[in-house]
């Protein structure tokens, strides 16, 4: 299993240490990238850090908590070499690993609780990317970045 980065805003920093323990306690290999308490923070900047640590090392995944989970998905996309995927069911988890080959995972401390999102996270790092079509469709979305670079 590859490394995997996580941080969360201060919103979402019981859930990451919540989730820090649970993955440790499986035996991954953890990078914590902060926040490191509920002392305000902004997403973007915990986000930033995340996905350019996963950018750098293309084997390792990325897993990001905030509020929705939506700001810091959009925060990850703008690290060249990033498909974050904001997924708080089940459904978008696989669909974002297999179909999408999402390198960052977002979660929403205010959407979904703490047993659910150690099933989205389960669910996401066992769910390998797809070769074929979606693997086709995965290099269409990195062409577009390379387009506006």
């Amino acid at each position: 299993m590859p490394r995997i980065y996580i941080g969360a805003d201060h919103g979402g920093f019981p859930y990451k240490e919540e989730l820090k323990k649970y993955l440790t306690g499986k035996g991954l290999v953890i990078e914590d990238m902060g926040a490191y308490s509920e002392s305000p923070v902004d997403y973007p900047d915990i986000a930033y850090l995340v996905a350019a640590s996963v950018a750098k090392n293309p084997l390792s995944v990325g897993i990001v908590i905030d509020g929705a989970g939506i700001g810091s998905c959009m925060a990850a996309n703008k690290v060249p070499g990033i498909r974050a995927a904001c997924c708080n069911d089940l459904y978008a988890a696989r669909n974002s690993r297999e179909h999408n080959h999402a390198n960052v995972l977002t979660l929403g401390s205010m959407v979904i609780g703490t047993g659910y999102m150690k099933q989205i996270v389960d669910l996401w790092l066992e769910t390998a990317p797809a070769p074929g079509r979606h693997a086709n469709r995965v290099a269409k979305i990195m062409q577009l970045e390379r387009l506006t670079a």
